[in-house]
């Protein structure tokens, strides 16, 4: 399972937290010259991303794309909705509605994703 992106907004609708946590890497770098020798097929594939999102204080929305077969999203949100209260509010230099620059709560919020990755939902009390 993948978690892909985290994404905090505020009431506004302006991003004020962007974490990009799974980026495929590529191994080889193709360039191309025109005309592009490339061909588009259509594919019947279900959808690789879900769209999990929470409101939290104030107007502040709490986004997390993640692959459909991720278990766990809602109690995932729940888990940032608490990290950022406890590393980003209660930071004597950060101001509501402005972007989140804290290592604390960067750190915090690595270490719950992977944790919803590898362990899936997440239990009272974590």
């Amino acid at each position: 399972m993948a978690i892909f992106s985290v994404y905090v907004v505020n009431k506004a609708g302006g991003l004020i937290y962007q974490l990009d946590h799974y980026a495929p890497r590529s191994d080889t770098e193709k360039t191309f010259s025109f005309p592009l020798d490339l061909v588009l097929r259509p594919r019947d594939e279900r959808v690789v991303v879900a769209f999990g999102q929470r409101d939290g204080i104030r107007g502040i929305k709490f986004v997390v794309l993640a692959d459909p077969r991720q278990a766990g999203i809602d109690a995932l949100l729940r888990k940032i909705y608490e990290i950022y209260s406890d590393f980003a509010l209660k930071n004597p230099f950060y101001s509501l509605e402005m972007p989140i620059r804290c290592e604390l709560f960067d750190q915090n919020l690595k270490l719950a994703l992977e944790v919803a990755e590898k362990a899936g939902p997440f239990g009272p009390g974590s």
